[in-house]
């Protein structure tokens, strides 16, 4: 099982962190707000503990679980303290009408994090195609970005130790591409579905 520090103790960290937990992987909680880290971790239970915002995280595998406006300034802040670990961004960085992304350039939040990160810690980018009702509630195909190969088999683990299928979708240059299939799912959900109780996935054909 994976060892995961969660940056931030909002929804996502909350489920993610939940099945983490039942998946029996050991669960750090880092937040700005220390009484939200201690109540979140309390709710996960598990063994799930807490540590100080900017400080090295216990875990080997860091989810920046943050709106995508504090995604980059956050690492930059955490510096040598995220040397050698896995950094997971899930993020999606919208515009205020969710029918863009909010940088206009062929980046990511993921890429941007890369630039910042300190030597030998590794950027993905995952779960940003998911809606939390899902995660809650399904058991999605779960897109994956990332330029480390050794990383890659880690995150894949850690993915299907939540009980979901990780899908490898190639280099970190891929990120972009994720946020535009997080904005497709919204403008889904918005429009030709109707509502938020799905996911993309892949169906696999033969013969």
């Amino acid at each position: 099982m994976s060892s995961v520090t969660f940056i931030g103790a909002g929804n996502m960290a909350r489920t993610i962190g939940t099945l983490a937990v039942a998946g029996g992987n050991t669960v750090e909680i880092m937040a700005r707000d220390q009484s939200k880290a201690d109540d979140l971790a309390e709710a996960l239970g598990g063994g799930t503990t807490t540590g100080k915002w900017g400080a090295v995280p216990a875990g080997d595998i860091v989810i920046t679980a943050l709106l995508y406006t504090g995604v980059v300034s956050t690492i930059a802040h955490y510096g040598d303290a995220l040397a050698g670990k896995t950094i997971v961004d899930i993020s999606n960085p919208f515009n205020a009408s969710s029918d863009g992304l909010a940088h206009s350039e062929a980046t990511s939040i993921a890429q941007e994090v890369a630039k910042v990160a300190p030597a030998g810690a590794s950027v993905f980018k995952a779960f940003n195609t998911i809606l939390r009702g899902v995660l809650e509630n399904g058991r999605p195909d779960v897109f994956f970005a990332g330029d480390d190969p050794r990383a890659k088999a880690d995150v894949a683990a850690f993915i299907k130790s939540l009980g979901l299928r990780p899908l490898d979708v190639g280099g970190l240059k891929m990120a972009h591409w994720l946020e535009g299939a997080g904005l497709l799912t919204v403008g889904l959900a918005g429009n030709g579905i109707g509502h938020g109780n799905f996911a993309l996935g892949v169906d696999e054909f033969t013969g």
